[in-house]
């Protein structure tokens, strides 16, 4: 199989049967914020050939200091569907399907997450979050998920490690409480830093208030875009250094994982 020219260097890494492979796995990013929507690109920047992506909200002003999508000429619009733009127009030959919905226990069936061979954990919400790991873990998919990003600027403070050896991040250990409630007792790895600044004391505009700077959602229109903002009780800091760099992360271990197929020998004398 030819070598396509877009990912020349990379196959000089990785040899041509690790590219093939990674074009032909299936990859679903359940949320594309700060996080997920790095991790995607990391993946259609590093052959992956099916990539699915999640995620009901659109891009919002304050998306732009951190989200691949987010540009001014972009609020408003979905951000799965500005997304999947960018990443045929990286690769034209993935193939991208764009689900803008929310995942959660009544929708779970609706993305082929048992048809995939990787799924990528960049959700927000702990509820969803949890339904997300068992639902996986049930199906038999590697997972790989994104602890808290906000809250830190030190990039190089950020680790990986089964969810069950974390420490000092606050989302971690209420992932952890929530699946010791629900019984779980599976393994997974994680993204995570232990690293908290103090809160910011500058709150200069309230989400879901008239000072809003989120787009308003018409609440008549039952397909309308769902507001997150109004419905988190704080809205913390975040830096694109912090989750850009975990969404390579999450994107690097999918690529390992394929690679360590064709090259155990290399992964145990670098690991």
């Amino acid at each position: 199989m030819p070598v396509n020219p877009i990912f020349q260097r990379l196959t000089l890494l990785t040899g041509a049967e690790a590219m093939e492979a990674l074009a032909n796995i299936r990859v679903i990013v359940f949320g594309v914020g700060g996080v997920g929507s790095w991790c995607a690109e990391a993946l259609a920047r590093s052959g992956v050939g099916h990539i699915a992506i999640v995620d009901s909200d659109t891009v919002c002003v304050t998306n732009i200091n951190r989200q691949v999508q987010a540009i001014a000429a972009t609020v408003g619009q979905f951000k799965v569907d500005v997304l999947k733009d960018r990443l045929l127009a990286i690769n034209p030959a993935c193939d991208v399907a764009a689900f803008g919905k929310v995942f959660s226990r009544e929708s779970a069936g609706d993305f082929g997450i048992e048809g995939a061979d990787y799924v990528i954990d960049a959700i927000d919400s702990i509820t969803h979050k949890l339904d997300l790991i068992e639902y996986a873990a049930a199906a038999s998919v590697p997972l790989f998920s994104s602890m808290g990003m906000a809250q830190k600027l030190d990039p190089t403070q950020l680790k990986t490690g089964d969810i069950w050896e974390t420490q000092g991040c606050p989302l971690a250990r209420l992932v952890r409480s929530g699946l010791r409630k629900r019984g779980f007792q599976g393994h997974f790895t994680v993204v995570y830093s232990a690293e908290r600044l103090p809160l910011s004391a500058g709150v200069v505009a309230a989400c879901g208030s008239a000072q809003c700077l989120c787009p308003a959602r018409n609440r008549d229109d039952p397909n309308a875009p769902i507001e997150w903002c109004s419905s988190k009780k704080v809205i913390n800091g975040s830096a694109v250094t912090v989750t850009a760099t975990a969404g390579m992360i999450l994107g690097s271990l999918v690529l390992q994982d394929v690679y360590a197929r064709y090259h155990p020998v290399d992964m145990v004398q670098n690991g």
